[in-house]
């Protein structure tokens, strides 16, 4: 199980304890956030004495990244705080490539000393890696972007807000939850601040300042009588946002069916956890669902977990090739499909495409973690398959010679590799809002927000389920369901695609967990859509008779 799924399952309490040795850091007073860090100057002159050191000792390329990763957890249950986590860390990585071959190494001591003993041990492992090498790197060239800046646009830095006001907004929505009918509630607010300098040899200096923030919770109401009990998750986004996502814009609320509230650009946590006690009332109430077959209609909060798992993982090109083997398998969607140039991964109304471009998303930045300039690219293309997720050392093997830029490091001390970009599907062209999309179902189920899911070592056979489901009749919602997840296989499920809701409808989703990798390292990803039906998916009643 990969940690984002581990937090997001297991409960905030489970995710507040494990958090400090998830990310690493030194714990630091909340008003240590606001110290401004190493002046770019200097920087500069430190990453110099790694590029000009490896040079020295026979590197053909050489990049270094000085890295301060600032993060702040606030976590509370019911009418408490459970813990407020503050964490710092600072260093330089250190990437040669010696004898065709690359060598990583690392540091905390960011002094010229302390960088020449890494460079010389990076310098070093590549010699030795090299000896069994059997074909040298092949780096895509890059663009040489001289002296850059690039910043996360936010309004509100979380490190300026006040930890009692950050306090007071959990705690008022937790009151709220029961309030309204929850026996229990756990919330949370997960802000990160990555400050990134990076330099090579090729001649760029690149200084970049991301955000992002994620605000959640847990509602579970309990039937006394039965000892049944239901939850329900916060409809909230992870975001690449500043602290002004809290604010609760009505102009970026939509009113989804029976009165759900569908957030995009701002989050109202107290509407959305007063909403959250009564749907969990409602579940435990709810009509268990009739396995069969059913016309699914589901919201973007859900789609994005389908999105990641079944085209974001699957179409990463080291996952393809079968370097990523150890950790969640490998991909079905391996090149002789792609050399097709026809191989159906969904319908023709299906077009998804990467983005590390996209503001607000968890995964837009300037430029990637070996200095290229991001942007946005096909991965299918009216459902044909038309590329993967490459990176410099990779894209050659795919017959390009540009790469996608999508390479990232979780911090200074771990070498940089592939990642997945933000992973979306297009909405539609025509005007078409999810009450005209309910209206053209006979028998289906509306599907918001996520649950647990599995998906096979090929990325291909999957089950999901959600948050909360309504069952549609004849073109209207007349109740709510439970116990329901559906399942498919990906070549499958993408082909049922027969409608999405137009651009008014878009919104994304995402993952502030998402591992991959061999020791595993963790990123932030988003995935946007519309609201899209499926035909015809196998539904199953999860339930469990006692």
């Amino acid at each position: 199980m990969k940690r984002r799924d581990f937090i997001q399952y297991t409960g905030l309490g489970a995710g507040a304890l494990m958090m400090p040795s998830l990310l690493m850091g030194n714990d630091i007073p909340a008003e240590a956030l606001l110290n401004p860090g190493m002046d770019i100057a200097i920087k500069k002159r430190m990453v110099d004495v790694a590029l000009n050191t490896a040079k020295s000792l026979g590197a053909r390329y050489a990049d270094a990244r000085i890295g301060r990763y600032l993060n702040q957890y606030v976590f509370t249950r019911e009418d408490k705080v459970q813990n407020v986590v503050n964490t710092e860390s600072f260093g330089i990585g250190i990437r040669v490539i010696v004898n065709g071959t690359w060598g990583f190494a690392s540091t905390n001591s960011v002094t010229e000393d302390g960088i020449k003993k890494a460079t010389e041990q990076a310098v070093a492992i590549a010699k030795a890696n090299s000896k069994i090498q059997k074909e040298e790197v092949k780096l895509a060239p890059v663009q040489s972007h001289g002296e850059v800046t690039w910043k996360t646009p936010i309004k509100k830095d979380f490190k300026d807000v006040p930890v009692s006001e950050k306090v007071d907004l959990l705690l008022s929505a937790n009151a709220a939850a029961l309030k309204n009918g929850a026996n229990y509630v756990n919330s949370g607010l997960f802000m990160v601040n990555e400050q990134k300098y990076f330099a090579s040899t090729d001649g760029s200096y690149i200084d970049q300042d991301v955000h992002r923030i994620w605000p959640t919770f847990t509602v579970t109401a309990i039937d006394k009588s039965t000892g049944k009990f239901k939850s329900r998750q916060a409809m909230s986004a992870p975001m690449g946002m500043g602290y002004e996502y809290m604010d609760g814009l009505a102009s970026e609320k939509l009113k989804g069916p029976e009165g759900l509230n569908l957030y995009r650009n701002s989050y109202d946590m107290v509407e959305d956890a007063t909403l959250a006690a009564q749907q969990a009332k409602q579940r435990l109430t709810a009509k268990s669902v009739e396995a069969g077959k059913y016309d699914l209609v589901l919201e973007p909060n859900h789609l994005g977990l389908t999105i990641h798992e079944s085209v974001g993982h699957p179409l990463e090109l080291d996952r393809v090739l079968g370097y990523e083997a150890n950790y969640a398998g490998t991909s079905f969607a391996t090149l002789d499909k792609w050399k097709t140039k026809s191989f159906k991964y969904g319908s023709d109304i299906v077009n998804l495409v990467a983005d590390k471009t996209q503001i607000g998303s968890l995964g837009a930045v300037g430029y990637d973690d070996e200095g290229v300039k991001t942007k946005k690219w096909d991965l299918v293309r009216k459902g044909i398959l038309t590329n993967y997720q490459a990176i410099r050392d990779q894209v050659h093997m795919i017959d390009q010679k540009e790469s996608h830029g999508c390479c990232y490091s979780q911090s200074w001390n771990d070498v940089q590799f592939q990642r997945m970009p933000n992973v979306s599907l297009e909405p539609g062209k025509e005007k078409y809002s999810i009450d005209d999309m309910i209206k053209d179902v006979e028998k289906g189920i509306y599907i918001a927000g996520r649950g647990s899911y599995s998906i096979d070592q090929q990325r291909y056979n999957f089950q999901f389920g959600g948050t909360v489901f309504f069952e549609i009749k004849n073109g209207k919602i007349v109740g709510m369901l439970d116990d329901v997840a559906y399942q498919s296989n990906t070549q499958e499920f993408w082909n049922s695609c027969v409608k999405i809701c137009d651009k008014d409808d878009y919104r994304m989703f995402g993952s502030f967990f998402d591992g991959k990798g061999q020791p595993s390292q963790i990123s932030a990803v988003s995935h946007g859509s519309s609201t899209t039906r499926f035909n015809g998916v196998n539904v199953i009643n999860t339930g469990r008779k006692i």
